[in-house]
């Protein structure tokens, strides 16, 4: 059982960062319903799971939010909730009656999690937008990246998951701790957005201090410092090089064994010819080659390894970061915790998977599911 053992948790089905703060939520114990879209869901006789890892842990509802029975339907269950989270456009809850007002009509304990891209106010609240726009107009976007070339998107890490669906877990958990005190919910407004200049505040704080330039792949973690660099090996694999502190780079320049003294660590002037023969060292032996060399030293550098072959290597096995549920490897619940240690409850299910035995777990006798099934309500 979980740190959040008890705690019930509505998710309307969204994408993204929404299922993935569901997906946290889920792995701490809480009990997440995921309500999906009665068009989507395969029916009351499926079997087996899908490959929506981010689903892991959940049961699934089918029900139709067009449907003013379906509708009913959220609010009866989130009377005995203790969250709700959503990833609509502003206004589209409340359009469809189960916004933060109607449901706190029901429940008025209700913590409601609120997941957008530009937030609940503001010029841009109703456009549309991805992660990559986010990080587009937070600054983000363009401090990411190699010096003369264009920015690099980073996956959808930062917005998306780090800056959006972490961000709003947290804000969750912080909510039902404070609702525990006071008898009262609140609407939670995560956006994006915000989470992803709230990641750069390190940088922010550099750049105040004249340790920062705006120039992209000319400072000390953006590819700028020779030490903090990704360098391609003989066989075409690559070696993560983190070598900041002065022992640590140290033992770097001493394992390298590059022929002759380099420059001064910090003498950014010297940068790109220490770079140049940092990448023809490495370029002289194999990942492999190089990472025997640099085992259990303090040197900071590391083989880069694919998600494929990442699980396999030693140190995530003796941890367990990663396991395999049904067939399908995936990252492990974190952080961990010693007594409630919590974990993966199941595999994802498909939608709809659990419709009636989640009715039932909120108090809907068998005349009324039959006949939300018949008004097409649920699925």
């Amino acid at each position: 059982m979980g740190p959040l053992h008890g705690v019930t948790i509505v998710e309307i089905a969204s994408i993204g960062p929404g299922p993935f703060c569901g997906m946290m939520l889920a792995d701490l114990g809480a009990d997440v319903v995921r309500v999906d879209r009665a068009e989507a869901v395969v029916g009351p006789e499926v079997t087996g799971s899908s490959l929506e890892l981010m689903n892991r842990g959940k049961r699934s509802i089918g029900l139709d939010l067009k449907n003013a029975a379906g509708v009913e339907t959220v609010l009866r269950i989130v009377e005995q909730a203790d969250g709700l989270i959503e990833g609509f456009r502003p206004g589209v809850a409340e359009r469809l009656g189960i916004g933060p007002v109607a449901c706190r009509e029901h429940n008025p304990r209700l913590v409601y999690g609120r997941m957008t891209g530009w937030g609940q106010e503001g010029p841009l609240s109703g456009a549309a937008g991805h992660d990559i726009n986010y990080l587009a107009l937070s600054g983000v976007l363009h401090a990411i990246g190699r010096a003369n070339e264009p920015p690099v998107p980073p996956l959808n890490l930062v917005a998306d998951f780090g800056g959006g669906g972490m961000l709003l877990a947290l804000g969750m958990v912080a909510g039902l701790f404070e609702a525990q005190g006071s008898g009262l919910g609140q609407v939670i407004d995560a956006a994006m957005i915000d989470g992803s200049a709230l990641l750069t505040t390190m940088f922010h704080g550099m750049r105040a201090m004249g340790l920062w330039s705006d120039r992209r792949g000319a400072n000390l973690l953006d590819t700028g410092a020779p030490f903090y660099e990704v360098y391609e090996t003989s066989d075409g694999g690559f070696m993560a090089v983190g070598a900041i502190e002065p022992h640590f780079y140290a033992e770097f320049v001493d394992l390298l064994e590059v022929d002759g003294d380099l420059p001064e660590q910090l003498d950014a002037t010297q940068w790109p010819e220490m770079k140049r023969r940092i990448a023809a060292k490495f370029k002289t032996g194999t990942r492999r080659d190089w990472e025997i060399r640099f085992a259990g030293s303090d040197a900071c550098v590391t083989p880069v390894l694919t998600m494929g072959e990442a699980p396999h290597h030693p140190h995530h096995r003796i941890r367990k970061t990663f396991l395999e549920l049904d067939g399908a490897t995936q990252p492990a619940p974190g952080p961990r915790f010693d007594r409630t240690p919590g974990g993966i409850a199941g595999p994802p299910p498909v939608g709809g998977e659990h419709s009636d035995e989640i009715l039932a777990r909120f108090g809907f006798d068998q005349v009324e599911r039959a006949a939300l099934r018949q008004s097409g309500a649920v699925r």
